[in-house]
């Protein structure tokens, strides 16, 4: 058997990928701890994920956690981001566990060469970006200021090992459920286009000052899996 939320995993946190030209203006970064559920598009639970964030003058901190399941197949992922108070990542580093199938990795960001070095060591490689390249929770947050100031990034080279081609597209405001409770949300439409893959996925952000990430939706062959914001 397939496991397709093995597959969503990764767009979930993919939607907040990508590379910029050049460093943005100081952020208004919140502290805070968002809790999501994982579901299966008949709306049962298949585990939970927390993003949380917290900054000092000069330094922003991220963490994307998520678990999920089924008997006899579990998935463990953890994301953790350093990046400057203008969105440009230090070092991204994940530790993924899908059944029996572990991965470790960590990524450098150098502003200077504008280059990322990925792994250490022997299976060290480096590869060409730019003086302000963002991890995918650094994009994240960058992502949200820029749409509570009107804006959406345009088409970007994204970074999650191999290179990406990340493009977002506004579709309006769309009145959605969450928490079985309908609210206006920021509809972005995504598609994510890399060397063996291409997916297309939804976000919705809530139309408060900090346009906070509300839902996810991954349309899939078994049908439509959603990460949803618990309140």
């Amino acid at each position: 058997m397939k496991y397709p939320f093995v597959t969503i995993a990764s767009p979930f946190l993919l939607a907040a990928l990508a590379l910029v030209a050049a460093p943005v203006g100081e952020s208004t970064l919140p502290n805070e701890t968002l809790r999501y559920s994982v579901n299966w598009p008949t709306g049962v639970s298949l585990g939970e994920a927390t993003l949380t964030a917290s900054s000092s003058e000069s330094r922003m901190q991220f963490q994307f956690d998520l678990d999920a399941g089924v008997p006899g197949f579990t998935v463990s992922d953890r994301f953790r981001s350093a990046a400057s108070g203008s969105f440009c990542s230090a070092e991204f580093e994940k530790t993924t566990s899908h059944g029996s199938k572990k991965v470790d990795d960590k990524e450098t960001f150098d502003p200077n060469t504008g280059t990322v070095t990925r792994g250490s060591g022997a299976g060290q490689s480096e590869i060409n970006a730019n003086t302000c390249g963002k991890d995918a929770l650094a994009f994240l947050y960058f992502l949200r200021r820029e749409l509570s100031q009107g804006r959406v990034p345009p088409r970007q080279t994204v970074f999650y090992g191999a290179p990406y081609e990340l493009r977002l597209e506004s579709a309006g405001t769309e009145n959605v459920k969450i928490a079985n409770k309908p609210v206006d949300t920021d509809h972005l439409k995504a598609s994510l286009d890399g060397p063996s893959s291409s997916i297309k996925f939804d976000l919705f952000f809530l139309q408060d000052k900090a346009r906070t990430l509300a839902l996810v939706r991954v349309p899939l062959a078994l049908g439509t899996f959603s990460m949803e914001l618990a309140k």
